[in-house]
């Protein structure tokens, strides 16, 4: 079976070069402000929500993301997923560990998950939904 990102124009390459730069330069000024913070360990923690911020500033400046960014960034999450199989793997093994600790760990891990992913599952249908006539109430 052909993969179909053989046949992508290339600009959607381009789109995908850019968006890798961008999360990596983040990712690294981070590395660089946490470390002569004397925090090198909140360096992803910060670069997240650095980056969170600054999408976040370009949409509301300019009323939305540019599509090459928005592409490349949906195929790099679709395609990335299988990246978390091994620490998942790993940590539900580690459950395991806890005894008699585990159905309470459980219940605060998947509550702790599914309510702030409720929220911005919520919050992104009403921000997508902004200006759509079609979009059901």
């Amino acid at each position: 079976m052909k993969s179909p990102y053989l046949t992508t124009s290339p600009t959607f390459w381009l789109g995908m070069l850019a968006t890798i730069a961008i999360v990596v330069g983040v990712r690294e000024l981070a590395l660089v402000v946490c470390t002569a913070l004397g925090m090198p360990t909140a360096t992803n923690i910060v670069g997240l929500v650095s980056l969170f911020i600054i999408l976040i500033g370009v949409r509301l400046a300019k009323g939305s993301l540019p599509h090459w960014l928005s592409s490349s960034a949906s195929v790099l999450l679709v395609d990335s997923g299988f990246a978390f199989l091994p620490v998942s793997a790993g940590a539900g093994i580690l459950l395991f560990g806890l005894g008699s600790d585990l159905p309470a760990v459980s219940a605060v891990i998947i509550i702790s998950t599914v309510i702030p992913l409720w929220a911005f599952a919520k919050l992104s249908e009403k921000w997508l939904n902004q200006g759509d006539t079609n979009a059901n109430p």
